[in-house]
């Protein structure tokens, strides 16, 4: 909405290496795409936000070169922001000399000093299917298709490892 309303100029995606979380950013970089010559609207770049996912980081650096922008800062995932929230806190106002303070400390001048804005290039669902098979979180190419709709009593992880 931000975006159709041309509020914003300056996006930033945050995702993770997760398939739905990859999926999302890609649809935020089409709309943003779909904005920019109308609007000036420009991606500044993904921000991973880990779940400690199989080469996480890797795989986040090549979703944004191919959605032509860069991976501005890898967020690190940590306990502390937890134990801040349960206490309606930051994690800098609760610990501020934690180093988790100082990943966001690091990501906010990051952000302030970035020059390098873009138009997005999206990329299509099997794109991005072929981005986890390259990465081997799907396995072979042709591996995966029988597992789309099977749950984990019809196909256990196990023999996934397999594939």
């Amino acid at each position: 909405m931000p975006i159709r309303e041309g509020k914003a100029q300056e996006i930033y995606i945050v995702t993770s290496g997760e398939m739905m979380a990859m999926y999302a950013a890609n649809n935020i970089a089409r709309g943003i795409l779909k904005y920019a010559h109308s609007g000036g609207v420009r991606l500044g770049g993904l921000i991973c936000n880990s779940r400690k996912c199989d080469r996480e980081l890797e795989l986040i650096e090549t979703l944004a070169k191919r959605l032509n922008t860069q991976m501005i800062h890898f967020v690190p995932r940590d306990n502390v922001v937890q134990h801040a929230e349960l206490r309606r806190m930051t994690v800098i106002e609760y610990a501020p000399n934690h180093p988790q303070a100082q990943e966001y400390r690091t990501l906010a001048d990051k952000i302030y000093h970035n020059t390098n804005f873009t138009i997005p290039t999206p990329i299509t669902m099997d794109e991005l299917e072929d981005l986890l098979v390259e990465f081997g979180i799907l396995g072979d190419d042709k591996a995966f298709e029988h597992l789309v709709g099977k749950t984990a009593d019809e196909v256990p992880v196990e023999e996934l490892a397999l594939v």
